[in-house]
């Protein structure tokens, strides 16, 4: 089984043990693809740690750090004791052994919560990939790091630990009863009863399945994404995101935008792919937002951007027909049925135009046009068959 199909079975079989959390999974494993970082909002008990663990998991020979930070946390519980023998030699150095220095894939719940010195030495972790330890930089294996909250940081010293994690995800317990009723079958109950008379067997579960990667074979997948090839269109449409957004006071820092291009080709990789599509950019939806609530804009900046000429294509189909069908109704007499016909088809005309115009644009920024010449000859043949009926 090749790296990439390996990849597909993990991501496969991820969605089907934390149920509504696709967006979250395929974010965890682009993050990994790109070396970057994933913030999961949401309460407790919504699986952010078990995400976490379950991916290190899958990627044999990694090292998982996980830790509750408080208030009270000292720098010892996350980078290791003070080494006593370095101490002789007047060398302030820790013994990092099992701790965040060594992890390739790193959980911190309540990440906001750290005090200031530890916050310090995260941000050189996450961001250069460094650990200042003692009278030596040396370099941290970590490829991902997950930071889970039930709050968005706001101290101003905090926005810059927010600034690292690339992607962001709001998460909250499950929705739909029937997954909630699926995630209940997992337990180790015989029944769940709905009522007094109806209840809901359980099924024989079978051990879980776990597919797993070589680091090896995940540096190969990196450097696979790290080649895919991204279309002027593509970055084209991240920059009309960036100046749409601004008029909206949504606005994500020069290297949150960089960082997202080699997201888009982990994306892009992760779907078997070797170019980014203009639909890769809807995963933006999980970079470019700072407070949840600005994610549906996110969304709809993108969508209008990507298929917004699609829907315009569309409202003018429609347009069109309610012209014809104007048209065709009945009419007192031949003269009032001739001059609706010429108006419709004066007004068709001008939509044609119109169409003609999008349908000259999308060429020429190279988009999908399948969806705009299926609507313009459809356009054209209901003028046509009015011209019949003069």
């Amino acid at each position: 089984m090749t790296p990439q199909e390996k990849l597909q079975k993990i991501r496969t079989e991820l969605q089907h043990r934390f149920l509504e959390r696709h967006a979250l999974i395929d974010g965890a494993l682009a993050a990994l693809l790109a070396s970057q970082h994933v913030l999961i909002i949401g309460p407790p008990g919504t699986a952010k740690s078990m995400l976490a663990d379950e991916l290190c998991r899958r990627i044999t020979g990694a090292h998982y750090f996980q830790w509750l930070l408080t208030k009270f946390t000292t720098p010892e519980e996350l980078f290791g004791a003070v080494s006593l023998k370095a101490l002789e030699a007047d060398d302030y150095r820790r013994v990092t052994d099992n701790k965040l220095p060594e992890a390739h894939i790193a959980f911190l719940d309540e990440v906001f919560k750290s005090s200031s010195s530890i916050l310090n030495a995260i941000l050189s972790i996450i961001n250069e990939r460094i650990f200042h330890n003692g009278k030596a930089a040396a370099a941290v294996p970590l490829l991902t790091l997950f930071g889970a909250s039930n709050e968005l940081p706001e101290d101003d010293e905090l926005l810059a630990l927010y600034d690292r994690f690339l992607l962001r995800f709001a998460v909250d317990y499950i929705q739909e009863d029937f997954r909630f009723l699926h995630m209940l079958q997992r337990g180790d109950v015989s029944r769940i009863h709905l009522s007094k008379k109806d209840t809901f067997p359980l099924q024989a579960q079978r051990p879980a399945e776990r597919t797993t990667l070589t680091l090896d074979e995940l540096r190969q997948l990196q450097t696979e994404a790290q080649a895919v090839t991204v279309p002027d269109a593509v970055l084209g449409v991240i920059a009309e995101v960036r100046r749409e957004l601004r008029t909206q006071d949504i606005l994500a820092s020069d290297r949150r935008y960089h960082q997202s291009v080699g997201l888009l080709q982990a994306v892009a990789c992760l779907d078997g792919r070797r170019s980014v599509t203009e639909t890769d950019v809807f995963f933006l939806e999980h970079v470019l937002w700072k407070e949840p609530s600005e994610q549906a804009a996110v969304h709809s900046v993108i969508h209008g951007l990507i298929h917004g000429y699609e829907d315009e294509v569309q409202e003018l189909l429609f347009q069109t027909r309610e012209l014809r069908d104007y048209a065709e109704r009945p009419w007192e007499d031949a003269e009032q049925r001739a001059r609706a016909i010429i108006e419709a088809h004066t007004k068709i005309r001008n939509i044609l135009t119109k169409v003609e115009e999008i349908h000259q644009h999308v060429q020429e920024v190279g988009r999908a046009i399948d969806k705009v010449e299926r609507a313009k000859q459809e356009i054209q043949e209901i003028q046509g068959q009015l011209l019949a009926r003069l």
